[in-house]
């Protein structure tokens, strides 16, 4: 959003309360807009970014709100205290919940968060010292240097200053080392597994982060109201929640003010409107906005703050990212020590994959010294990217063992094993589409720095940062993504797409790099200097396996070759022994009629190539 715009909206909502001919009404309606876009913020990022659908924020709202109200009633606590306390019962909670809950997926996830949700409501209303479904009154004000909160319009300073603070620090988040790790897990927790993120991790970690948002909205609705009851801690709350969430736009921060607005002045107005329009006093507003769910999946899937930002960036509200300078230079990245020539990198011995009664890669041996180029060739559905799988880990191996450096990789996770010096693309580009090429990369750079979400969240990790962006944009300048370091990566061709997945695997800084087709969609000037690329890689001591089909790019670049047929080793030795090689003739052309020569045009009579000849072209 333009920077002044942003001033222009934060010095209206400052000056509202003041001036004295804004109903008192307004006040009570923005400060229950503000709550609710406290909790939907966390939604955002659970829901809309996490991709994790959670029915519960209300439930964790009513931790907040009971905690402070029990301890400043019953026990004569400070507000401040009772805060304290909320939050880290409601982070132990949640970090518990999040923990066995997270672990479910599909339909299982939202269906668990009702259980638990319902639990907690229930739980509310039938305690005796939380007064059972009466509640508790009496609640003291927040006071703030010895100046009482009271009234809504106090409040109502206290409310959205909390609530832009939490956005400012939301906004923080996603765009750091731990966001963009938050971002790969809706569609990238695989891809995301092989660059060292531990995606388990961080989806206890944005669960616990909403939880706290909600507990904050709690302890403010507490000491705004001074009584506390169930009733708005129950399902058909988180429900509603949810629903602002996805109509003011789930994957955008300020889509969560958006949200609570609209709903909130929707739910107010239909109340008043439909019982007069059908002369009744049922709850026909849950029609409407039934209706109005479908209608936004329907047409503005994304919500509705996208479709304003679209605007207002035609109007020159919204600035375009992708004419940003680049990122500014920063200190280097430390680098691992590569390894001496003579040193054995990866040793794959007898590796074996079955598929229930399908042998995938059939006891297949191989080993790679520091500094070669090993290419891994054979017809579709040889075995290759199975192979690939097995040694970085996205599957496990039914039985053999793989080395790397001295290291059991077997045994290991994918994220333990890019903690290794392990990189790799994919046969399948898995790139992250709506984030920035230069994003993209950096997210193969991030076992590199260590900023957690704390200091993410209070811009306390901007060196780090600036020291990853610029490693990205080394990286995509090295394989010739400079000038597109923040167009979205999803609006790449699919050649661009598997340079970038390149530049991504780069950024780890890897001892062994696999690449899985990475010449696969590219032009031929573009498979020229990408050869130039990785055969200077070589030159500085880096190990490279790679699956292709292209048998030129092939030929001309690695040093060894081993051919997989059907899941089998069948030959194995420099480019020129494998070219000849019988096995691999049979594979890829279906063997040598031995009648040709009796019918006077054999392999090798002057008018004929021999297959080894046809063999250096291009095989799919």
């Amino acid at each position: 959003m333009n920077r002044l715009l942003l001033v222009v909206i934060v010095a209206l909502l400052a000056v509202l309360p003041a001036l004295s001919f804004t109903p008192a009404y307004w006040i009570t309606h923005l400060n229950y807009i503000g709550l609710a876009s406290l909790v939907v913020l966390g939604l955002v990022l659970l829901t809309g970014v996490g991709g994790l659908t959670s029915f519960g924020q209300a439930a964790f709202v009513g931790i907040g709100a009971y905690t402070t109200a029990y301890m400043t009633t019953a026990m004569a606590w400070s507000p401040w205290a009772g805060l304290a306390l909320g939050l880290a019962l409601t982070f132990a909670v949640a970090w518990l919940l999040g923990a066995i809950t997270l672990r479910l997926s599909g339909h299982f996830l939202p269906i668990g968060t009702i259980a638990w949700g319902l639990a907690l409501y229930y739980l509310f209303g039938n305690l005796d010292i939380l007064g059972q479904y009466d509640g508790i009154s009496g609640i003291a004000s927040i006071n703030i240097f010895g100046v009482p909160f009271r009234s809504g319009r106090s409040m109502y300073y206290l409310i959205w200053v909390c609530v832009l603070l939490s956005m400012l620090a939301t906004r923080n988040l996603l765009d750091s080392r731990p966001g963009r790790a938050i971002r790969s897990l809706r569609n990238g927790g695989g891809m995301a597994e092989s660059f060292g993120i531990n995606m388990a991790g961080y989806k206890v970690i944005i669960f616990v982060y909403a939880a706290l948002l909600a507990c904050l909205s709690g302890w403010l609705y507490a000491h705004m109201q001074r009584a506390v009851s169930p009733s708005p801690f129950g399902l058909n709350y988180s429900i509603e929640y949810l629903f602002m969430a996805v109509v003011g736009g789930s994957g955008s921060v300020w889509g969560a003010v958006v949200g609570s607005a609209l709903i909130h002045t929707l739910k107010d107005q239909l109340q008043s409107l439909l019982p007069y329009l059908f002369d009744s006093k049922d709850n026909y507003e849950l029609i409407f906005f039934g209706i109005l769910m479908v209608l936004v999946l329907q047409y503005a899937r994304d919500g509705v703050w996208p479709l304003l930002r679209t605007w207002g960036g035609a109007l020159g509200f919204v600035r375009d990212q992708r004419n940003a300078p680049p990122p500014a230079q920063a200190a280097p990245l430390a680098q691992r020590k590569r390894p001496d020539s003579s040193t054995l990198v990866l040793e794959v011995s007898d590796v074996r994959k079955e598929f229930g009664g399908l042998v995938a890669v059939n006891d297949i041996s191989f080993s790679l010294h520091a500094g070669q180029i090993m290419g891994l060739i054979g017809p579709n559905g040889a075995g290759k990217s199975t192979t690939f799988n097995l040694i970085t880990g996205v599957l496990p191996a039914t039985s053999g063992k793989v080395t790397f450096m001295d290291e059991r990789l077997d045994r290991l996770q994918a994220r333990d094993i890019a903690k290794l010096g392990v990189g790799r693309t994919f046969q399948h580009v898995q790139l992250l589409p709506t984030m920035s090429v230069l994003e993209n990369v950096a997210l193969g750079a991030h076992l590199r720095r260590d900023s957690g979400v704390v200091s993410a969240a209070l811009r306390l990790d901007r060196a780090q940062e600036a020291e990853l962006l610029h490693e990205a944009a080394v990286q995509l300048e090295r394989v010739g993504l400079g000038d597109s370091l923040y167009e979205q990566a999803g609006n790449l061709a699919l050649g661009q797409q598997r340079i970038l997945e390149i530049a991504r695997a780069l950024a780890a800084d890897p001892v062994l790099l696999l690449l899985d087709e990475p010449a696969a969609g590219l032009r031929y000037r573009e498979k020229q200097e990408l050869a130039r690329v990785l055969s200077q890689l070589r030159d500085e001591g880096m190990s490279i396996l790679l699956v292709e089909h292209d048998m030129d790019f092939v030929m001309n670049l690695t040093d060894h070759l081993v051919v997989m047929d059907f899941g089998t080793k069948i030959a194995e030795g420099t480019p020129q022994v494998v070219q000849a090689h019988p096995a691999v003739l049979e594979a890829y052309l279906g063997g040598i009629d031995d009648d040709i020569d009796d019918a006077g045009s054999g392999a090798g009579s002057p008018d004929q190539p021999t297959p080894a000849a046809q063999h250096t072209g291009n095989v799919a």
